[in-house]
């Protein structure tokens, strides 16, 4: 973590659930996979085969990890629709040509730039699935852009959330609509309900 080595751990910790020094926290880490685990990476596969995924939308894409893993459930429902955002370039090159090698590159749209602009358009009218995994202090406002298209049993899964405070409080809250639980101690696994 040499791209943040002169940062200390409090002030890593403050910027990873920021609402405003994200972009140069995560620019910093630019040539840095930030991808799920393997376990997680699974469990996304798994959920989107379950919930028979065809919309999925995807809040940071990195290196293209976890965007495989749900391209993959996709094709293997045969087909559908991936949107994924990402705001550094570079990431976005290299997770493009993790896809096209993988032969999955014509289930993802990629939208590059800052989430908060390019999920705020023409999204689909309904989200199977919705993976958050960006910067965690954009949690709560990136779930307001796609809720209203989280019908009932939609999945939302949000890595390190534990760095998301309000995220966690709003989807655990009982009269905000979702059934919520941590799961294998990174993961808040959250259903929209009816």
């Amino acid at each position: 973590m040499s791209a943040i080595g002169d940062l200390s751990a409090d002030e890593r910790t403050r910027l990873m659930g920021s609402r405003t020094g994200y972009r140069d926290f995560y620019s910093r880490l630019k040539d840095m996979p930030l991808a799920v685990s393997r376990e997680t990476g699974r469990l996304l596969y798994m959920l989107a085969r379950t919930r028979r995924a065809r919309t999925i939308v995807e809040f940071g894409t990195s290196f293209g990890l976890s965007t495989l893993h749900l391209a993959a459930a996709l094709r293997d429902n045969g087909g559908g629709r991936l949107i994924t955002c990402e705001f550094e370039p570079s990431k976005v090159v290299r997770a493009r040509a993790n896809l096209m090698e993988a032969g999955l590159a014509d289930l993802v749209e990629f939208r590059e730039g800052d989430a908060l602009q390019t999920l705020g358009l023409d999204l689909p009218d309904s989200v199977d699935l919705l993976l958050l995994d960006g910067a965690k202090g954009l949690y709560p406002e990136v779930l307001s852009l796609v809720e209203s298209r989280l019908g009932p049993g939609a999945l939302v899964v949000a890595d390190n959330a534990d760095h998301s405070p309000d995220y966690l409080a709003r989807v655990r809250a009982p009269s905000r609509g979702y059934l919520s639980v941590p799961f294998a101690e990174v993961v808040e696994l959250s259903m929209r309900l009816g």
